[in-house]
């Protein structure tokens, strides 16, 4: 299914049946589609693209009503003759346009990192060690769970730094969240799984719009009650530090939602642990999965935070007893993170870098944390702010007479970049304030006075 694995940019105005139309229409006139050859079936395509079902139908629609593509009733959809399609005049002068994502002046993402504080100088030494005659057995497909050695390095540090007891056949990478939670999904014939609301967006919400049931969060993380009520088998939590309000999972909701997936066998807790590098209050947060007894949580994380997003690498650690059901459902799967980058990130932690890294991060993150709140209190007291305790980003309620979407449409106006939390709410809700994620990774220190004072000027939020 490789031909078909195009970039959908969610972000722009064009439509994803649209870009996928475009994306499959281009790969056939420039045959890197066959002639004859069967595209992947709807369900197939909706779970490895991420994208609805809907989506791909109104895409071979389009494709089949322009004669890209023939279908045979029962069998599926097929590529037509190029030569035999009717020839369409284009004008000569015309330039495609191409939707770039736009970049901000100031950007208070949650996802953006400290650019400046990355050891460039020791990942190029790995880099340059492995592109070489040596490795050239890097060159073929490696391990369909991802390179032995790097889930070798990852179950260490889990142990070390988390308390999880796994082994390296556990655990499973990935080329992101997005990409592994289709793969959890499809290990369990039946799924009905609850999700936080708010909750992480980058869940592929298009493909279970139809089971995905939201359970509310308070100020103690997920309302277990709640999820007791529903007829979820799943459930998809960050306890250690819930995004995007910043709530931490009590320690009696941790043991009530362990017994709740204790009582029934298909029952499993899907624990994102995307950010438990850095805390600033108190100890660190014990994992769930540190915590279970019944081999009834499935940890995933990611090195996004910790590394680098473009990094591309996340994973999985299966309880046992789903591994043999893993192996079946993902016999023909092979691993999507390039070997190489796998073991440059193996040699990095082997050798100590990745802990040194952390450790320097952590700094780092707590002297832009502790100044942006420092700000706050003393020259924007009205604004209240709340999920500071850890990640790379707080949230801030703004006492303002404009609706959230009115303020956003304000920043970028002035070209500012900063995320409503409506934007991850599976269901309406009414909030007393707007509400906002502000993030402060990627800001250099000595820029956040600055940017946050501009923030506030194009609110007309005086600063005291």
């Amino acid at each position: 299914m490789d031909m078909l694995l195009f970039s959908l940019d969610r972000d722009t105005s064009t439509p994803l049946y649209e870009q996928l139309y475009e994306g499959i229409k281009d790969a056939i006139i420039q045959q890197k589609i066959a002639v004859g050859e069967k595209l992947p079936s709807k369900r197939k395509l909706s779970d490895f693209l991420n994208i609805s079902q809907t989506t791909i139908e109104l895409a071979y629609a389009q494709l089949l009503a322009e004669g890209y593509i023939a279908s045979k009733p029962r069998v599926g959809y097929f590529v037509e003759d190029i030569d035999e399609l009717p020839f369409i005049e284009k004008p000569i002068n015309s330039t495609p346009t191409v939707q770039k994502k736009r970049t901000y002046k100031i950007d208070f993402s949650p996802g953006k990192i400290d650019e400046d504080s990355f050891p460039f100088t020791v990942w190029r030494k790995y880099a340059k060690e492995l592109i070489d005659l040596h490795s050239k057995e890097l060159l073929q497909i490696g391990d369909r769970q991802g390179e032995y050695e790097l889930r070798t390095q990852i179950a260490s540090y889990l142990y070390q730094s988390r308390g999880i007891n796994c082994t390296a056949e556990q655990i499973v990478i990935g080329s992101g969240t997005e990409q592994l939670m289709p793969f959890i999904l499809r290990l369990f014939d039946d799924t009905n799984i609850a999700l936080e609301n708010p909750g992480y967006s980058a869940i592929p919400r298009n493909h279970l719009e139809h089971v995905a049931i939201p359970v509310d969060v308070d100020a103690d993380g997920l309302l277990v009650d709640q999820l007791e009520k529903t007829e979820a088998n799943l459930v998809y939590i960050t306890p250690s530090h819930q995004f995007p309000t910043g709530a931490v999972l009590s320690a009696a909701r941790r043991a009530q939602l362990l017994k709740w997936a204790a009582q029934k066998e298909s029952r499993y807790i899907i624990e994102d642990d995307y950010d438990s590098e850095f805390r600033y209050i108190g100890k660190p947060i014990p994992a769930l999965h540190s915590l279970d007894q019944n081999d009834k949580v499935i940890y995933m994380s990611t090195f996004t935070k910790s590394l680098m997003p473009s990094l591309r690498v996340a994973y999985f650690v299966l309880p046992p007893t789903l591994l043999a059901r893993y192996n079946e459902v993902f016999g023909y799967y092979s691993a999507t993170v390039p070997r190489f980058d796998q073991h440059i990130l193996a040699h990095f932690m082997k050798d100590g870098h990745f802990s040194k890294h952390l450790n320097r991060m952590r700094k780092i993150y707590r002297k832009k944390h502790d100044k942006l709140l420092s700000i706050l209190t003393r020259h924007y007291p009205a604004i209240k702010v709340s999920g500071d305790v850890a990640g790379m980003h707080v949230l801030i309620q703004v006492p303002h007479e404009k609706q959230e979407h009115e303020l956003q449409q304000i920043a970028i106006e002035n070209d500012i970049s900063i995320l409503p939390i409506s934007n991850y709410l599976l269901t309406p809700v009414q909030l007393k304030r707007p509400t906002f994620l502000l993030g402060f990774g990627g800001i250099p220190i000595d820029k956040i006075e600055p940017h946050l004072d501009a923030l506030m000027a194009v609110w007309s939020i005086d600063k005291h």
